[in-house]
């Protein structure tokens, strides 16, 4: 009933941002990761792509087919905040400061983050299921997971024991079972507590 209630209060202001044709869509990829970067990306379309969807949506052939095609057919930034600037600053903050980066890039754009909130950042309208109703955010969604999942591919290479390639850096119970074999990486988020371990948990 709430998720039904959240889609329905989605597609309602879909109706009024609609009506501003200069969009920037925003959405993230790895916010929840045990290890990797944060990857925030932010999208002006340049011209009308079909199959565009909420990335985790979207197989990963489709994904990397749309990924080229959104590059050659939008104004795009791309944002990285690295395992070491999480651990420093914290995940809110990392993120905070990427949405300011992509806001002062598209100044004069109406911006449209998913998500329920804004992190305290001007200018930014926040909108659940945003990456699923809205084209500038799903390419968003799109361009920051094929980024995202192309590095750990291939980061994966210099750290065989984790399977990076496999799950990302996500908390899948393969991983977990791997960081209690062999302990972090240099690629692990230590601020991230996992409960598996016997450590305080960010996630309850």
């Amino acid at each position: 009933m709430v998720e039904d209630q959240e889609t329905a209060e989605a597609e309602a202001h879909l109706i009024e941002v609609e009506e501003d044709k200069k969009i920037c869509g925003i959405d993230e990829a790895g916010r929840g990761c045990l290890a990797g970067p944060l990857v925030v990306a932010g999208v002006v379309l340049t011209k009308k792509i079909d199959g565009l969807n909420d990335s985790k949506k979207l197989t990963e052939k489709k994904r990397e087919e749309l990924f080229e095609t959104i590059k050659k057919n939008s104004i795009y930034k791309i944002v990285w905040s690295d395992n070491e600037t999480i651990d420093k600053i914290g995940l809110s903050k990392a993120l905070k400061n990427s949405l300011q980066n992509i806001t002062s890039f598209f100044k004069e754009y109406h911006i449209i983050f998913d998500g329920n909130t804004s992190f305290g950042v001007r200018g930014i309208t926040a909108l659940i299921k945003a990456d699923a109703l809205i084209a500038e955010v799903s390419a968003a969604s799109i361009l920051a997971k094929v980024s995202r999942d192309r590095y750990m591919r291939d980061i994966s290479k210099e750290f065989p024991l984790y399977n990076f390639q496999k799950h990302k850096g996500y908390g899948t119970k393969e991983h977990i079972e791997l960081i209690k074999r062999y302990g972090y990486s240099k690629l692990h988020r230590k601020c991230f507590k996992i409960k598996e371990l016997n450590q305080p948990s960010l996630f309850k």
